[in-house]
């Protein structure tokens, strides 16, 4: 056990009784699952909701997003649980159990479209230091500075810990929801009426998809194993490590119905909003509710893709150092674990580099990460309910029948939107 995770076990291990030591506890193993799930409103999911929000209202989707937090929760859990129980991760656990075909298909999917997310994280980030005046070439070297500067930091608790900070940030897209004036009374109708919007049936149902897609991603199941793992959880701390898991699943849902309710405040007032990158969205804000929101929101965004840079990029390193049995704890220095480093870093400079291509046609970008997720998703998930099911595996841990029922049906969801995500995809958009 290194120096980091003795220094974990120290604290959860402390004397104390009652609500103090309630709280010690609980404050020591918070991380992974509030993590996993808030760096999920990434770049691209913060755009992708304000976009629903100016296109649609609040009418179907505040709702739709409130309730997506049990199915988020269900499927971080499976992964918290496997990782606290087995000290594997996911992808060597599916290497080992069901041959070298899937270990390899499930990190290859992972790493393109972990790529791919990397790349719409740079372009959120950058893009309020263009509008300041910063050459794109310019800011998207900045933000890979501090992204890579971030990992070069000592110990995984000193990393988590700042990174929670940074998640916590998140709350700027609760204040500039604030500063729009919304309607509680028509926030309240939605949820009593939920009215589907009145528009063009197969455009709400990609909408509705894209809204479930942005609440999960399969990256999210790989970086909180293997986080759980790195910050050295076991099977003793599994009731903490699931209101963590809660938290998280709960703040997230509450973020994006935030930055839904930012982009109500544009309802109807911007010019081709399926085509709005995070720039016309900014500059929507400046013109229409004011100058600070913009900036606010301008902040949210270069730190929703900040964070979820780190989250993507750690899920990536991760996942292929296990799967070959490289060092790969946050714990050990660059030259005593330098292929998980060059792994994180490479995806990194990777991405920049390709933001930077003339003409990139970012909204293909957006439909292939997300069609690509649905592809890996769900033999992940398949994977997750048998591994966490099998008793051999998980010991008194393994997910009991009505749970079982439950995640199956997940698994079934996922299955039929996929299905009609592929149909949406190939019949309404123009490549």
């Amino acid at each position: 056990m290194d120096v980091e995770q003795s220094r974990f076990r120290q604290i959860i291990g402390e004397r104390g009784t009652g609500w103090r030591r309630f709280m010690l506890t609980f404050w020591a193993l918070l991380g992974p699952g509030i993590l996993a799930t808030l760096a999920n409103n990434d770049a691209g999911g913060v755009i992708a909701y304000a976009v629903t929000g100016v296109k649609f209202g609040i009418g179907l989707f505040i709702p739709l997003v409130i309730c997506l937090a049990p199915l988020s929760f269900t499927i971080q859990e499976m992964s918290m649980r496997l990782g606290a129980v087995t000290q594997v991760g996911f992808a060597r656990l599916a290497l080992q159990r069901y041959g070298r075909f899937w270990g390899y298909y499930n990190i290859l999917a992972l790493v393109f479209e972990n790529l791919l997310t990397l790349v719409t994280e740079f372009i959120g980030m950058s893009a309020g230091l263009v509008l300041l005046g910063i050459p794109l070439w310019l800011a998207v070297m900045i933000c890979l500075a501090l992204v890579v500067t971030f990992v070069l930091l000592t110990g995984y608790w000193t990393k988590e810990r700042i990174a929670l900070g940074i998640g916590a940030l998140n709350a700027s897209f609760l204040l500039v929801a604030a500063m729009t004036h919304p309607s509680l009374e028509k926030i309240g109708h939605a949820f009593a009426a939920w009215n589907v919007p009145v528009a063009d049936h197969g455009e709400v149902t990609f909408y509705v998809i894209a809204t479930i897609g942005n609440a999960i991603a399969p990256w999210m199941i790989f970086f909180q194993g293997s986080g759980t793992i790195d910050k050295g959880v076991t099977s003793e701390e599994l009731r903490f490590s699931r209101i963590d898991t809660a938290l998280g699943c709960v703040l997230q849902v509450i973020i994006a119905a935030g930055i839904i309710i930012c982009g109500a405040a544009l309802y109807s007032r911007v010019q081709d909003v399926g085509s709005a990158g995070p720039a016309n969205i900014i500059d929507s804000f400046n013109q229409i509710v004011g100058r600070w929101p913009a900036i606010i929101f301008g902040f949210g965004l270069f730190n929703a893709g900040f964070l979820a840079s780190i989250t993507v990029s750690l899920s990536s390193s991760w996942s292929i150092a296990e799967l070959f049995g490289w060092s790969k704890s946050l714990n050990d220095k660059l030259s005593e674990a330098p292929k998980f480093y060059a792994i994180y870093i490479g995806s990194l400079v990777l991405a920049a580099l390709i933001v930077l291509i003339p003409s990139l046609p970012l909204n293909l970008i957006a439909i292939i990460t997300q069609v690509l997720g649905g592809i890996l998703m769900l033999p992940v998930l398949i994977f997750m309910v048998l591994m966490t099911s099998d008793k051999r595996l998980m010991g008194e841990h393994r997910t009991r029948l009505p749970s079982k029922i439950w995640s199956w049906a997940m698994v079934a969801l996922l299955l039929g939107l996929t299905l009609v995500a592929f149909w949406q995809t190939f019949t309404n958009f123009n490549f």
